[in-house]
């Protein structure tokens, strides 16, 4: 087992991987912007180095610094966390090629997985169902992009192969508006991602979005920790997380997810990752995979009573997967709220000092956060400033925690999106289960509360 680790992250999972570290006995080096300076993981830290100023590129995408600080804290491996360099293969590459060991998967599998289009390929010669769309880049003839566009039949979608996080895709309803949507789809995906190929897959009007995790060792062990739904979202972006998925048939699950394990054996895969699937009249399809650690694991945590973190440490040092198939079991239900510092309707950034600050507790409640009263949230990273776990014996119950938890959170001198879980929690689409991936989106253009 490692001795000291250091984690190239920030905010509440910086702290997750910290307390993961801590209770293995292992030593931390918390990395951290100008900005994060005054954060309890930095305190908490075995040792802690300023890797650059606020801006992610001088610091957290600051691969020569965050590899330095690993050098002069003779740190033995790195932790990525979730977002940033944690699905970076140069990064991952250049970790190991200076004598650390990087926390995820081989630098090539990341490519891999990383390409969506030699992701779909990888997976249906593993027999994972996929979308229904062209195998391979779109060809720069319009004309012959039209005529893929037919023969898969509208509306198509066009994504950025290197896409990810919601940006580089386009939908397309009519042939008319298909050479603006490609051409503005391959601009950004350039500008985002450094890679202009796209592709297209026949798009999907009611999908709901089910994802599976999957812990993998380096001598073909892969087992599935059961499945997630992250429907509930704005502009691609997950707010809600719930496991078990509410109204699919475990034995479809486990199908789907054994297939999923077998593809990790067949490529060699080595830590934790999810499959992304959009699943609509009773199929699933495969979207792509994230080599990583989710925000959402908690609530797979809750339900297994299996520390995924740890678990991703412990593979990463070489040691095979403690667990089979049959010593995975489901207990209860777990819903996960993204507590954002944001107008809860705007969606807008609200950046500032938190004046107040109470968490809620009480029997199921988790919390996962960095902040405390007095801490600034800084403008210059994502907004999600906590996470809210509520695990119970049946969804119902798991409904119920969560009202309760949410009621009882008080963060105080910025705005917060706490007020819309608080609606969510009641809504009666939510409770009955089985949303799809724009419900959240029409509810609000309904109420009238999307704006920008």
């Amino acid at each position: 087992m490692f001795e000291k680790i250091l984690i190239a992250n920030r905010g509440e999972i910086a702290l997750r991987i910290q307390r993961a570290c801590r209770e293995l006995g292992i030593k931390t080096v918390a990395v951290y912007s100008e900005a994060d300076r005054e954060t309890k993981y930095v305190k908490l830290a075995d040792e802690a180095v300023c890797i650059g100023p606020a801006a992610s590129a001088g610091s957290y995408l600051n691969m020569p610094a965050i590899i330095s600080a690993a050098e002069v804290t003779d740190a033995q491996a790195i932790h990525p966390g979730y977002g940033f360099l944690s699905e970076n293969a140069d990064f991952a590459e250049r970790v190991e090629s200076s004598g650390f060991v990087f926390i995820g998967p081989k630098a090539d599998t990341i490519r891999l997985m990383g390409d969506k289009i030699s992701a779909k390929e990888t997976m249906k010669t593993a027999g994972v169902p996929c979308v229904p769309g062209f195998d391979g880049a779109l060809p720069d003839g319009l004309k012959d992009v039209a005529s893929i566009a037919k023969r898969i039949g509208y509306p198509v979608i066009i994504k950025a192969a290197g896409g990810g996080g919601g940006r580089g895709m386009r939908v397309v309803h009519t042939e008319a508006a298909l050479p603006g949507a490609v051409t503005m789809t391959k601009t950004e995906a350039q500008t985002a991602f450094g890679n202009p190929t796209v592709y297209m897959e026949k798009y999907l009007e009611n999908p709901r979005h089910v994802e599976i995790q999957i812990l993998s060792d380096r001598y073909g062990n892969a087992v599935y920790l059961g499945e997630r739904d992250c429907s509930m979202q704005r502009r691609h972006q997950k707010i809600i997380e719930e496991a078990p998925a509410p109204l699919i048939p475990p034995r479809q699950i486990a199908r789907i997810s054994e297939r999923c394990a077998e593809a990790c054996r067949k490529i060699g895969y080595r830590g934790a990752g999810t499959f992304e699937f959009l699943y609509e009249n009773g199929a699933f399809y495969f979207i792509e995979m994230n080599t990583r650690v989710q925000v959402e694991h908690p609530v797979t945590e809750a339900i297994t009573g299996i520390d995924i973190v740890q678990e991703q440490i412990r593979v990463a040092a070489g040691e095979r997967l403690r667990l089979r198939q049959r010593d995975v079991t489901v207990h209860g239900h777990a819903i996960e709220c993204r507590i954002n510092a944001e107008d809860p309707y705007t969606f807008t950034p609200f950046p500032g000092k938190i004046e107040f600050y109470h968490p809620p507790g009480g029997p199921g409640i988790r919390v996962d956060s960095h902040i405390y009263q007095g801490y600034t949230v800084p403008p210059y990273y994502d907004s999600m400033i906590a996470k809210v776990i509520a695990h119970g014996d049946t969804r119902e119950q798991a409904i119920r925690r969560m009202r309760i938890a949410l009621s009882e959170m008080g963060v105080g001198g910025i705005k917060t999106n706490i007020p819309l879980h608080q609606e969510l929690m009641q809504d009666a689409r939510f409770i009955e289960g089985g949303t799809s991936i724009h419900y959240l989106e029409q509810r609000l253009a309904d109420k009238g509360e999307v704006k920008g």
